[in-house]
């Protein structure tokens, strides 16, 4: 478990790329969608290395994923998230910015979408889902096995 949890902090927020080869799955979608608190929960609850990678403005200019990551699809797990509610949770971080206006938030995650699925890499959406019922799914569709403790 020691190991997993300093894996998911290390490479957290697309921190490190380094020892990607050693994820045993790898989050990836826009800023404020759940990669963080799903990385840790599969860390912490499940013995799961997990690192999590944010797609940004450049990501959506280029229209692909980053190489640093594709080249690790076989581990990439994508989430989503409603643009509204992400618009909400973006507004609490940074109150009136373009960073959390609703145009930029639907613009972000259809190009992020966009990008999963030419990659064909999973989606889950987390605008409703707790962050136990987003771990068991990419656990059971990865083939993972939790780590009892």
């Amino acid at each position: 478990r020691i190991d997993a949890i300093n894996y998911v902090l290390a490479h957290d927020d697309g921190q490190s790329i380094k020892e990607l080869d050693r994820a045993q799955v790898i989050l990836v979608g826009v800023s404020r969608c759940g990669k963080t608190p799903t990385s840790l929960y599969l860390g912490l609850q499940c013995g799961i290395r997990c690192a999590n990678f944010p797609l940004t403005p450049d990501d959506f200019e280029r229209g692909v994923l980053p190489e640093s990551v594709a080249r690790h699809r076989d581990k990439l797990f994508g989430l989503t998230i409603a643009p509204d509610r992400l618009a909400a949770i973006r507004e609490e971080r940074k109150p009136n910015s373009r960073y959390a206006s609703l145009e930029q938030c639907r613009y972000e995650v259809a190009s992020a979408e966009r990008m999963l699925r030419d990659a064909r890499v999973p989606v889950l959406n987390t605008s409703t889902k707790s962050i136990e019922e987003l771990a068991t799914t990419i656990l059971l569709e990865r083939g993972l096995d939790r780590h009892i403790f």
